[in-house]
């Protein structure tokens, strides 16, 4: 086919890059590599073939994926890149990352004639191997059209966010409501063992009710469209009922890290004056908080 692609692949030996590299041959794609130490497994078997380093990636490929470890990184790899870039490169960074080095490095790369979008994934290495990652993609809509045939060689679902670096914003924030949650979770767990009780406790009342079944995120999620009683319990009982926990935490001698900041929130929301209104309404604390409108939609087009 006279359209297809040379694809160039940073960090196919890591967890994440492989399973997205494999799945990029296995849709016919010309595939090079880099690598550091030793070769990633069974991708040469599919076709693959070796890049002297990242400077020889770039001159020699129509479009780079980076599936690397840290915004450093991605520095280090694209400015390699764009030492001699093949004309009209474009990289697509895949690496969880930071939003301003994506549009310092967008800006060096317009310089070369090249550009880059960011394309962070959720889930893991089993769903990378499957190509049933989730992607969320930061791309203008001409970038997106050139990119979306490498994406879905390896998602299942692909999420636009917004223009270049809104896929690193949003998988940043989706990463710490996560790790939020499992952090609580801990927190509680000390505490239930410290007060004498068995912690899958807690995991068994939470099974059975919205924590587990998306009602957190569809309470959140109506607040952002206007709704805000999909949860009708008022915000200042809740700061009751933290209040009690991190009291109950100290008495154990718990550090309560988590639960003092969620109870410093409801705190604040509810000397915004939100203290009578159901518990989304965080959400209007947050928008008063920082001077803006908090609404579904993209900002300033609503």
């Amino acid at each position: 086919m006279n359209d297809t692609k040379q694809i160039g692949f940073v960090g196919a030996t890591g967890l994440m890059g492989h399973g997205l590299a494999k799945n990029i041959l296995l849709h016919w794609h010309p595939l090079a590599y880099t690598m550091r130490q030793r070769a990633p497994q069974g991708l040469d078997e599919l076709g693959a073939t070796r890049a002297v380093d990242n400077v020889a990636l770039g001159a020699t490929s129509d479009i780079v994926v980076i599936c690397v470890t840290s915004a450093a990184d991605v520095e280090q790899v694209v400015t390699e890149l764009l030492t001699d870039p093949k004309p009209g490169l474009i990289i697509m960074d895949a690496s969880t990352s930071e939003p301003s080095t994506t549009l310092r490095l967008a800006e060096l790369a317009a310089e070369k004639g090249a550009r880059i979008a960011d394309i962070p994934l959720t889930r893991g290495p089993a769903e990378a191997e499957a190509g049933t990652v989730n992607v969320l993609v930061g791309a203008d809509d001409d970038l997106y059209a050139e990119i979306e045939p490498i994406i879905k060689c390896f998602a299942d679902n692909i999420y636009r966010c917004g223009g270049l670096g809104a896929g690193h914003i949003i998988k940043l924030i989706n990463n710490t409501a996560f790790q939020a949650a499992l952090t609580i979770l801990a927190e509680g767990f000390a505490v239930a063992v410290k007060s004498g009780v068995d912690p899958s406790k807690l995991t068994e009342v939470l099974s059975g009710g919205g924590f587990a079944n998306g009602g957190t995120l569809r309470i959140m999620e109506d607040s952002l469209n206007g709704k805000f009683d999909t949860l009708r319990f008022q915000l200042d009982n809740a700061r009751k009922d933290v209040r009690y926990y991190t009291r109950m935490a100290g008495e154990l001698a718990v550090p309560a890290m988590v639960g003092d900041g969620i109870h410093e929130a409801l705190c604040a929301a509810s000397a915004l004056g939100f203290g009578g209104e159901f518990c989304a309404s965080l959400t209007k604390a947050q928008a008063k908080l920082n001077g803006i409108t908090l609404e579904a939609g993209e900002p300033g087009k609503n």
